[in-house]
């Protein structure tokens, strides 16, 4: 009896963009939804209510604070997808790093630990992601000719007939 046969599976290159930004968007979902599922912790609507949220008291300063720490990785999905290829892979290096003392400090003063400890760790793993993407970022390989205008004409000529 023969096996059916299988062609394989394309695996095609995801770009590094493309992987950033999917980086900080799952970075965004877990951040949002620890803080979502924390609200099912003993105390924690009680004390919302009351005004505190951890030790911080609720104003405008700490949700102007807390909505500044939440945009930076939002804009951060956009920016990994449009900003030129040098521009994107410094800034990403620059705010994931900055990122991971932020991540860490969010479990201090917790309880439920396992669940904040491991909310930061996932955390934490997606933001060396990010890193290691940006660090390793490919380079194009140099030309050993720069193409000159004598050739434009030409391959113009070409790209119009194959796209006729």
């Amino acid at each position: 009896m023969n096996a059916p046969h299988r062609t394989p599976l394309e695996d095609r290159t995801i770009p590094v963009q493309a992987k950033l930004a999917a980086a900080w968007t799952s970075f965004m979902f877990l951040y949002v939804y620890v803080d979502v599922l924390g609200f099912y912790t003993p105390g924690m609507v009680e004390d919302i209510l009351d005004g505190k949220v951890y030790e911080f008291d609720l104003s405008q300063t700490f949700s102007v604070a807390a909505l500044t720490a939440l945009a930076v990785p939002i804009f951060m999905v956009v920016l990994s997808t449009t900003l030129p290829a040098r521009v994107n892979r410094t800034t990403n290096l620059v705010v994931a790093a900055l990122y991971v003392p932020f991540t860490v400090f969010n479990i201090a003063g917790g309880f439920y630990l396992y669940f904040y400890g491991l909310g930061v760790v996932l955390e934490l793993v997606l933001l060396a992601l990010v890193l290691r993407w940006a660090w390793t970022w490919p380079r194009t390989a140099p030309t050993a000719t720069p193409p000159s205008r004598a050739t434009r004409p030409a391959r113009d000529a070409v790209r119009a007939r194959q796209q006729a």
